[in-house]
């Protein structure tokens, strides 16, 4: 059951936009602002999931959860793309990648919340 959650954006408005969300429904946010950070933070928190934008500057989403599953301690932490990007490349990408799902800016509060509660 997920309870904690880390936020990984590196625009301020997404990312404060997801925080009071998820804050709302009741979970623990933590937040970070580049795939770096998220390796960090990660490793620090222990977060029962991950929501990773894959746009950012340092390291982007996908080489983030690519570090994040080729590393023992943190490989069955679930990881949750959230990008503009749309394509059905991008999508299969992530999930090769090991991601446990993909939302698509914008997206709805309720897509957020039904893909959390699945995991």
């Amino acid at each position: 059951m997920v309870r904690t959650i880390l936020v990984v954006d590196d625009t301020p408005s997404d990312l404060s936009r997801m925080e009071k969300l998820l804050s709302g429904a009741g979970y623990q946010v933590s937040t970070a602002t580049n795939g770096k950070l998220a390796l960090e933070a990660v490793k620090r928190l222990k977060p029962d999931c991950v929501l990773m934008d894959v746009n950012m500057p340092e390291m982007d989403g996908f080489a983030a959860t690519r570090a994040l599953r080729n590393n023992a301690e943190t490989k069955d932490i679930p990881v949750v793309l959230v990008s503009v990007k749309d394509q059905k490349a991008d999508k299969a990408w992530g999930q090769m990648l090991g991601a446990k799902g993909y939302i698509t800016k914008p997206y709805t509060d309720q897509a957020v919340l039904d893909v959390v509660r699945s995991l």
